[in-house]
C-alpha cells in the first residue's frame, strides 16, 4: 500500500510509466518508470534480473533514479544526506533518469497535494523529513527539473509544488 493509505502500491508505478508515455518516453523508459523503485525497496541484487531481462539502458534508468540503496542489513543513509546526494546527482543526470524521475516526482507531488485537501498537514505525519524538508526536498525537485528538463513535464510539476506550498499555507 502507499504510504499512509489503502491505495495499492502498483498504482504509483503504474501512474509513472504513465506520465513518461504521457510526456514523450519510449518503451524503455516506460518499463524503467515501472521498476524504477526496485532497487531501492529491493536491494542492489535485482539489478542482474533487471538488466537481463529489460537490457542495460532499463538498468541504467532505473539506477539513476534510485536515491539510496539499503546495505546488507537493509538500512539506508539518513534521509537528508540521501535527498541531498540525490538531488546532486540530478544536476548531471542524463535525460532518461530525468523523464522517468521528474515522472515519479510529480506523481507523488500529486498525491501529497490531494492528501493536504482532504486530510490537511496531517499528510507530513507520514514522511520522515515532515513538512519542512518535504517541502525543500519538492522546492529543490522542482528547481531542477525546470533547468534540467524545460517544458510540460517540469512545469506541472512546479504548478502542482506552489499548490503544495498554498494548501500548507492556508
Amino acid at each position: 500500500m502507499r504510504k499512509g493509505t489503502q491505495i495499492p502500491y502498483t498504482s504509483h508505478l503504474l501512474g509513472v510509466a504513465s506520465l513518461v508515455l504521457e510526456n514523450g518516453g519510449d518503451e524503455e523508459q516506460a518499463i524503467a518508470g515501472l521498476l524504477h523503485d526496485a532497487i531501492e525497496d529491493v536491494g542492489p541484487h535485482v539489478a542482474p534480473t533487471i538488466s537481463g531481462m529489460f537490457g542495460d539502458r532499463v538498468l541504467r534508468i532505473v539506477e539513476g533514479c534510485t536515491d539510496g540503496v539499503p546495505d546488507a542489513s537493509g538500512h539506508k543513509p539518513d534521509w537528508r544526506t540521501r535527498k541531498e546526494t540525490y538531488l546532486a546527482h540530478l544536476e548531471r543526470a542524463e535525460p532518461d533518469v530525468l523523464l522517468v524521475s521528474a515522472s515519479d516526482k510529480l506523481y507523488n507531488a500529486r498525491a501529497i497535494v490531494t492528501d493536504l485537501h482532504t486530510i490537511g498537514r496531517a499528510v507530513f505525519e507520514r514522511f520522515t523529513a515532515g513538512e519542512a524538508g518535504t517541502l525543500w526536498y519538492y522546492g529543490e525537485l522542482s528547481r531542477i527539473f525546470a533547468e534540467r528538463l524545460p517544458g510540460a513535464l517540469s512545469m506541472e510539476i512546479a504548478r502542482t509544488v506552489d499548490s503544495m506550498r498554498t494548501a500548507v499555507a492556508s
